[in-house]
């Protein structure tokens, strides 16, 4: 269970630091807008995004058991966060952050990470489809610029009341989303090696502020954004509230464990190396009992920024520390300049990464795969969406193990690179 950082600081080098502190600020451009969106749409203040990303992350990097696993706050969290703010506050989500943190050391000091295997493929793939679905819906406000309220949480109501809205849709709005959408998908065709998301965000939202178009901002919707690290508190616990918030504190650890393993094995089989899953769990644990303690949200291995930290020529832990500290220094030296990104861009942002989550290309090979798998599928996407992530997961995760002791000896499917 020891972490990779103390293995990789064997013969540590020059070279290999200024390839990781090339790699750490590129990743940095990549998860600081994403780090404001996840945590607007889970309907927190941005500023608490930024937060678990800089402790969050700096602890996954510190403590894992991946070489180059880039950790933060991710898509997968937005349904659950989003419910437990809205039925418990938020600091029933810090609570709840704290306890799976918990959950998750216990976890690894009890060595389970190799219990990753026993999940089913076709009940990840089901809910990561399903949490994309929700997650482009609760986006169409803002990149649309409906001027509503409140937009209902349950789905089949919530697209009622955008359907209903759709003649106050502003045209300035949707240009903008549009537009970051367009410039991104370039930017990686292109240039593949740049940090074109903050690219497109500085584009689209700086050419918001030079014509004057009426479009909201970060700044205009929550205000001027802290320029410190607050300092860490620990969170009142009642036992009330930790029975209360026990079952959303299970599922928080069930995604960060599962999430951070699959995207240290993506990272092995693109640097063809071995995790340590013990180690993983353990770190997961850490960066959530220490993003709670600062007050942030749920943290786990992000596979994309993972993936992009590999690109940008990352080779060691540091490349991780270096993409949290850069964060921290532009929210303490320009936290000013953040707040001008538009609305519209941060929702377009998760619109594609929405998009990205739900791996398009492989949906043709999920049809053709076995009846039961298929199913299995569509019936854990179908409860995530118009259910709970909890209701999902259970009856997912209890079918599919049924299914796979009626057939055992069948070969497990190998994991390509998704990008989530």
């Amino acid at each position: 269970m020891k972490p990779k950082i103390i293995t990789t600081m064997a013969g540590y080098s020059r070279s290999l630091l200024y390839q990781d502190l090339v790699a750490g600020m590129t990743v940095a451009m990549v998860a600081l807008p994403l780090s404001l969106a996840i945590a607007i749409a889970s309907g927190a203040d941005p500023a608490k995004g930024l937060v678990t990303a800089i402790v969050g992350g700096f602890l996954i990097s510190l403590l894992g058991g991946s070489r180059v696993q880039i950790g933060g706050p991710t898509g997968a969290f937005i349904v659950v966060v989003f419910g437990v703010i809205a039925e418990h506050g938020y600091d029933g989500l810090i609570i709840a952050t704290f306890m799976a943190g918990l959950i998750l050391l216990v976890a690894g000091y009890f060595r389970a990470g190799r219990l990753i295997a026993l999940v089913p493929h076709p009940v990840v793939n089901g809910f990561t489809i399903g949490i994309a679905v929700i997650i482009a819906t609760s986006q169409l406000k803002d990149m649309l610029g409906i001027p509503l309220d409140e937009v209902p949480a349950e789905f089949v109501a919530k697209i009622g009341a955008l359907w209903a809205a759709r003649d106050m849709v502003s045209a300035e709005s949707a240009l903008t989303g549009l537009a970051t959408m367009v410039l991104i998908v370039l930017f990686r065709r292109v240039a593949p090696k740049w940090p074109g998301l903050i690219v497109a965000m500085a584009l689209t939202s700086g050419g918001v502020a030079l014509a004057g178009l009426d479009v909201a901002t970060i700044q205009s919707r929550f205000g001027a954004l802290p320029a410190t690290l607050p300092w860490p508190e620990m969170p009142q616990i009642s036992f009330e509230r930790m029975v209360s918030l026990l079952p959303s504190a299970l599922i928080i650890a069930f995604l960060a464990g599962v999430e951070s393993l699959l995207s240290a094995m993506v990272a092995d089989s693109m640097i063809k190396g071995q995790h340590r899953p013990n180690a993983e769990l353990l770190a997961q644990g850490a960066a959530n009992v220490g993003s709670a303690l600062f007050g942030g949200m749920p943290a786990t291995g992000a596979i994309a920024r993972t993936a992009t930290n590999i690109r940008a020529g990352g080779k060691t832990p540091v490349a991780g520390l270096v993409h949290a500290v850069t964060i921290l220094l532009v929210m303490l030296f320009a936290s000013n300049l953040v707040g001008y990104m538009a609305m519209p861009a941060l929702a377009g942002l998760l619109i594609l990464t929405a998009w990205n989550m739900s791996e398009p290309d492989k949906w043709r090979e999920y049809l053709t795969q076995r009846r039961s798998d298929t199913g299995l599928l569509l019936l854990t996407l179908v409860l995530t969406v118009l259910t709970d992530l909890t209701v999902a997961i259970g009856c997912g995760v209890a079918l599919g193990l049924a299914l796979r002791l009626q057939r055992r000896g069948v070969p497990a499917s190998d994991w390509s690179e998704p990008d989530r």
